[in-house]
């Protein structure tokens, strides 16, 4: 089975600094303007959301996490390494840097391929990918690990997550063949797009970045990714579908009906802080 996670972490945090929430308090305030997502402090037992995520990682059996950081990690790796009850986890810290002429990372497909070029054993292995700012049960991550051959992603039925209409068009929407192989990508699909899928199929299939790949394949996809016009960075869903367009039924869909908390904004931290309570209740 899989034994090795690569968890994004290397982001800007731009929409979680620019946000705004009356009911926070303003520890959980400087924090959200302050630290990457992963590192903010949720709910009463104040472990960061990373903690939550290692600790479902863990349990699901991935033995090596390779934390994807921007240059500036000393934080960062302070924390990880202080945090308690992940001693099954062995920690391998990856840095993305920034190229010259840029403000901000290169995106998440350049976090990929920054960690097989530092690491190049990746390249001949099969490992998972997500990002550090969702919360993903440990189902999931069996689901991820259990794949036996190739390269699989959870298709998460947008009929399970609670998130609006308009927040789930955010994401990139999953279009599978009859044997639940992928066949296309919609990155933040139109209105009409959505209530298309809706109508034809009843159910829409969202990613939330949660993939197993095989390094030896996905490797020239990441190099040669082009960057987004729009978004200005080289995005993983991209390299997928190039990959995808060349090697067709290459990958899996897992279906799963459970919902994803997701830190996206400083209201989500509410939100996250009532399921986490939810959870031990």
């Amino acid at each position: 089975m899989i034994q090795s996670l690569l968890i994004m972490a290397a982001g800007a945090s731009s929409r979680m600094k620019a946000s705004e929430a009356e009911d926070i308090r303003a520890a959980a305030t400087e924090q959200a303007n302050n630290r990457t997502k992963g590192l903010i402090e949720i709910g009463e037992d104040g472990k960061p959301l990373l903690y939550y995520l290692l600790r479902n990682a863990q349990e699901a059996g991935y033995k090596t996490i390779y934390l994807i950081t921007a240059t500036d990690a000393s934080f960062f790796r302070s924390t990880i390494r202080s945090l308690p009850n992940l001693d099954q986890l062995h920690f391998v810290f990856v840095t993305q840097h920034i190229p010259k002429g840029r403000t901000k990372p290169l995106g998440t497909a350049d976090a990929v391929y920054q960690a097989l070029e530092q690491f190049p054993v990746l390249h001949k292995n099969r490992f998972s990918v997500c990002n550090s700012d969702n919360l993903y049960s440990v189902n999931a991550f069996r689901r991820l690990r259990s794949i036996e051959q190739g390269s699989g992603l959870i298709a998460y039925d947008s009929k399970s997550l609670n998130f609006t209409k308009e927040k789930i068009a955010d994401f990139a929407l999953l279009v599978f063949d009859s044997d639940f192989c992928l066949q296309n990508i919609v990155e933040k699909p139109a209105a009409a797009d959505l209530n298309k899928v809706i109508i034809e199929h009843g159910s829409v299939y969202i990613s939330m970045n949660a993939f197993t790949f095989d390094g030896n394949i996905l490797y020239s996809f990441l190099s040669d990714c082009p960057i987004h016009l729009d978004r200005d960075e080289k995005e993983l869903p991209t390299a997928l579908l190039h990959m995808i367009q060349e090697h067709p039924r290459s990958v899996k869909g897992i279906p799963m009906q459970e919902h994803v908390p997701d830190l996206t904004t400083k209201k989500d931290l509410l939100l996250l802080a009532h399921y986490l309570k939810a959870q031990k209740g």
